[in-house]
């Protein structure tokens, strides 16, 4: 099981600022644990044997609030967008050749067969990016994963950037990751901060694996509600109900 060696980096650097509160989103309590716990608990289960979690906004509380739970903790200061959180990380995992996968840290229903599920079929296809997308009900605010006639990913294009043409595009990025790690850095060396927001994304290394001549696969959610972020007070009690319930 040599090949399935995986090491989970979970973003958890981010304000949450439409939680309406101060707390550090990843600490927002759902169902008695902060919300961080959620996303270190599936990583472990999947077996991770490195866990490394980026923290940015208030991140001496996040660090305390965790710090028996042995993962490595880098920090990501300034913040500037999800390409640049990831590339923390580069001194830390500069000699793993195994695959990293990229969780988030606001993301607490995903499941553990669907990480391992993203990462067999990373390891079937010999692409060096998947994807973990999914088809919610309703697409709005979502970055689209727009595809060629084979199914190869070809980008992802964030709804601020993206046409008319791509708004109409059902399948979304999760935000969640399988990547073979030295193609990892290598290629978030390349991003540029070359849009609206002046950040650099994370998306953008799937552009330049295309433009390197590789392929990049998705693996697809097959329920939307595993990968809801939790941006608001209300996707909070949406998550709570959905624990209740399963």
């Amino acid at each position: 099981m040599e090949e399935n060696k995986f090491c989970a980096l979970i973003l958890a650097a981010g304000k949450g600022t439409r939680m309406k509160s101060d707390l550090a989103k990843v600490l927002h309590v759902l169902e008695g644990k902060p919300l961080l716990h959620y996303s270190l608990a599936a990583a472990r289960a999947a077996r991770a044997e490195k866990i490394v979690v980026i923290v940015g906004h208030q991140a001496q509380v996040v660090r305390e609030e965790f710090a028996s739970s042995g993962v490595i903790f880098v920090e990501q200061n300034p913040q500037l967008g999800t390409g640049h959180a990831v590339l923390q990380a580069k001194d830390v995992l500069a000699d793993y050749s195994g695959l990293t996968v990229i969780l988030c840290g606001d993301v607490p229903l995903l499941k553990v067969s669907t990480i391992d599920g993203l990462i067999k079929n990373h390891l079937a296809s010999g692409a060096p990016i998947t994807v973990l997308t999914t088809y919610p009900a309703d697409p709005q605010g979502y970055g689209r994963v727009v595809k060629d006639a084979a199914g190869n990913i070809l980008k992802i294009v964030e709804e601020r950037d993206a046409s008319t043409a791509e708004k109409s595009i059902g399948e979304i990025n999760s935000g969640i990751y399988c990547v073979d790690t030295p193609f990892l850095f290598a290629a978030l060396g390349k991003i540029t901060n070359n849009n609206k927001q002046q950040e650099y994304y994370l998306t953008d290394i799937v552009e330049v694996a295309c433009r390197e001549g590789f392929i990049v696969r998705s693996h697809i959610a097959p329920d939307y509600i595993e990968v809801m972020g939790i941006n608001t007070p209300e996707e909070l009690g949406r998550a709570s109900m959905h624990l209740q319930n399963n």
